[in-house]
Formats: structure tokens, C-alpha cells, sequence
């Protein structure tokens, strides 16, 4: 549904847009904070895409940017969709605050461009796989794990939506990673089996990185994914920037700054002429899949 998309970005529009008319009007946080009798930590919040925001709050600031009556207008719907709450605002805490933020992002995305070299990446993993994963360490109890594995689901159903039209997803896989048994090996050679199905979605690739490439500019980079939006239904504002993703055990990176978006744009290129074409990952899929049954 299209209100699954959530509010993610129209957040992020705002706060971008209001920091633009705060620092073309030369005010600075401080001042702002104390011209609106707000804390300095509100707008900085509001400015960052933090969370919901009031009309009345974007009228003040708007009035004390000298911003235009029509971007005042343009911003206050901005508001008014910052309000709208996504499919996994239903899981609370089996979505960690800072990967709430990707999530919104994912569904806001019309294309994704991921590289992995160490598991599949959780778009495309299917359930046994995915509990295997929760499983290591012993982080969470079985109610936790199970939430965590039904969020990891959900997302998958962007892959197939109608309504906004589903993304691209175009997804670079180490050879290691389809070596790498996760589970036992019945486990895996589903996974397996399962992304050479998805890989049959006209709007889905699945390549690999043969191991013969040698060492590529992945390796320094490590698992990412790179996000691109839309251009913005109203044509007023900017378009969403692109958005690198980069996940840790306990956090994430998200990097949209010019020159952080061309290194990885780089390495993504670097990548693509090296990585198998469709079908020929699908025979090495294959092939992993029969040395498995036959070890």
C-alpha cells in the first residue's frame, strides 16, 4: 500500500529545507531556538528528520525566515505527511531505532544497488536463514527472534508490491557468501534455491563476485547499499539525495554528502565489471547448490 511508504523521507525533506531557509536567513540554531522559545535540541531534532512535526512549528520558523507564503504552504503539507506512520511502526522494539530509519528509507527507495561479502542480505533471505542468523550469540529470546525474522519478511513484500511501484533491486553477492552455510545445509540450499527465484522478478539481479576476480574495491568497502529516490510528487522540493547505507552489530552509517556518495559510486562501477552476468550467476548458483548435496 502506498501509506507503507511512512514518513521517513517527508521528514527528511522538511528538515533539510528548513535548515536551508534558517542558514540563507542567517540565523543561527541558537538564536532560532531562543526567537521560538524552543530548545535548541527541538530544532536541531526537526532539522534532521527526527520525528513528527507540527504546522504550528513549521509556520513559526517559516515567519521568522522570511520564507515565501507558497514554500510556507508547500512545507506545512510536507508536516501534515510527517505524521503518517509506516507498516513497521507495528513491531516496536523488534525494529531498533537506528535501522527504523533505513526501513523508511527502503520503502521510500525506487532503486536499490547492494553489495554483500559476507551473508545474504536480509531483502532476499528466507526465513530458516534468517533464524539461523538471530540465533548466533543469543541476543534475543525465541519470542525476539521470531518478531525480528517476521520484520525481516515483511520487508520482502517491497519486492512485489503494486502500489507505489516496486524498486529495482540490484544485488552484488560475494561467491564467499553463497559458500558460507548459515543454518545446516538443507537451510542454505533453500537460500539458494530462493534467490534464484526472486532473481526471475523482472525487477530484481542477482549477481556474483567469483572469487577468481581477485581482490576488487569491495573489499575495502565492505557490505553496503545504496538507496535512490524519486523525484518529490509536488516538484517543489528537491528530490530525496541518494543515501549510502553501511550496517554495524549495534548501529549504521548513512552517508548522503556529495563526495561520500561519488567514492561509492566508484566502487559500485568497479564492481559492476567484475560481477557475473544474470545467467552466468545463476549456473555458479547452481553449482554451489550441487557440491553442497554431493560433500
Amino acid at each position: 500500500m502506498a501509506e507503507d511508504v511512512g514518513s521517513t523521507v517527508p521528514r527528511r525533506q522538511l528538515g533539510r529545507l528548513l535548515r536551508q531557509y534558517r542558514t540563507e536567513a542567517d540565523v543561527t540554531l541558537d538564536a532560532a531556538a531562543e526567537a521560538l522559545e524552543y530548545s535548541r535540541q527541538k530544532i536541531w531534532r526537526i532539522e534532521c528528520g527526527m520525528g513528527p512535526v507540527r504546522v504550528l512549528d513549521v509556520k513559526a520558523m517559516c515567519e521568522l525566515y522570511g520564507v515565501s507564503d507558497e514554500m510556507t504552504e508547500a512545507m506545512r503539507g510536507l508536516a501534515t505527511e510527517t505524521k503518517s506512520k509506516g507498516w513497521w511502526h507495528a513491531y516496536g522494539d523488534a525494529v531498533p531505532s537506528w535501522f527504523e530509519l533505513y526501513v523508511g528509507l527502503e520503502s521510500a527507495a525506487f532503486r536499490l544497488r547492494g553489495y554483500d561479502e559476507s551473508l545474504i542480505p536480509g531483502i532476499l533471505q528466507t526465513k530458516e536463514y534468517a533464524r539461523a542468523l538471530f540465533r548466533l550469540g543469543g541476543l534475543l529470546n525465541d519470542e525476539e527472534r521470531e518478531r525480528a525474522v517476521e520484520v525481516r519478511l515483511q520487508r520482502q513484500a517491497l519486492l512485489s508490491r503494486r502500489l507505489p511501484a516496486a524498486p529495482r533491486l540490484e544485488s552484488i553477492l560475494s561467491e564467499a557468501v553463497l559458500r558460507r552455510t548459515v543454518g545446516t545445509p538443507t537451510v542454505m540450499a533453500a537460500q539458494l534455491d530462493h534467490l534464484m527465484r526472486l532473481s526471475d522478478l523482472p525487477n530484481v539481479s542477482v549477481r556474483v563476485l567469483p572469487l577468481a576476480a581477485g581482490p576488487q574495491p569491495g573489499a575495502v568497502a565492505g557490505t553496503f547499499m545504496i538507496l535512490d529516490f524519486p523525484p518529490t510528487k509536488s516538484g517543489r522540493a528537491a528530490p530525496e539525495p541518494s543515501v549510502i547505507y553501511s550496517e554495524s552489530l549495534t548501529g549504521a552509517l548513512y552517508l548522503d554528502k556529495p563526495d561520500e556518495l561519488a567514492a561509492y559510486e566508484r566502487v559500485w562501477r568497479g564492481l559492476d565489471a567484475l560481477a557475473l552476468g544474470e545467467a552466468e550467476s545463476k549456473d555458479i548458483i547452481k553449482r554451489i547448490i550441487g557440491e553442497m548435496w554431493h560433500d
